[in-house]
């Protein structure tokens, strides 16, 4: 094992250990799902007008999937994709969402980008919170719909929260482990074709906000997104 390696599992030990009253947040200290529910039901009226198909790829998660929602469906065909990013959303939010983002598609396979608002330094929410609302909506998804795919993507880097970059590749690394021992569920890293020779985040794929992609970024990120995908869902199409 190298030492790189075993860092990383160390790492990953105590994340999943440090489970003590300081890192357990209780429900109310969470951001309130209530804040987007506007978004939800604006899905919701555009199903009403466009019902999307059963059997398609839900795309969930945070401003970097709905900043891609309209793109996503080009980058990604011949693949059938239901874009479903809500911007500002934590992996709480997509929990406490998942029926009606993702269940009521009844989807063969569902990616999932969370972690980068949960990282933020004025958020901070700690990562075995994380990782418990993320196994919480993989077995639910499980239950419902025992044959249907899950892709987690990793945390992406960016400049304007480079500081927090650590905390980061700390999720990301217990993300891909908890991918390793579900053969339903894959890691997909997101975050490695935005980092130089020297494993800095490149800072000419973003917007003004040093955070959102740019287009050179958008083409970066949709295309780790599609070799992921790819090899097993082309199939079904």
């Amino acid at each position: 094992m190298s030492i790189r390696s075993a860092g990383w599992r160390c790492r990953f030990g105590i994340l999943l250990l440090c489970c003590t009253a300081s890192s357990v947040l209780l429900a109310q200290d969470l951001p309130d799902p209530a804040r987007l529910e506007a978004a939800i039901q604006r899905f919701e009226a555009q199903d009403k007008d466009n019902p999307p198909p059963r059997g398609a790829i839900v795309l969930t998660g945070s401003s970097s999937i709905t900043r891609w929602n309209d793109q996503s469906v080009k980058d990604l065909a011949p693949l059938t994709v239901i874009p479903r990013g809500f911007g500002g959303s934590v992996m709480n939010d997509v929990l406490y969402y998942l029926d009606r983002i993702v269940l009521e598609y009844e989807p063969r396979a569902v990616v999932i980008y969370e972690g980068d608002n949960d990282t933020d330094i004025s958020r901070a929410i700690p990562g075995t919170v994380i990782l418990d609302q993320l196994s919480r909506i993989i077995a639910r998804i499980h239950e419902a719909l025992p044959e249907t795919r899950i892709y987690v993507l990793s945390v992406k880097p960016s400049v304007r929260r480079w500081n927090v970059w650590r905390q980061a590749q700390d999720v990301s690394a217990a993300y891909r482990e908890i991918a390793n021992k579900d053969p339903l569920v894959s890691y997909v890293d997101v975050a490695t074709p935005f980092l130089d020779a020297s494993g800095n985040v490149m800072t000419d794929v973003f917007v003004k906000d040093n955070l959102h992609h740019n287009e050179l970024g958008t083409l970066i990120w949709g295309s780790a997104i599609r070799a992921a995908l790819m090899p097993q869902e082309a199939r079904y199409e």
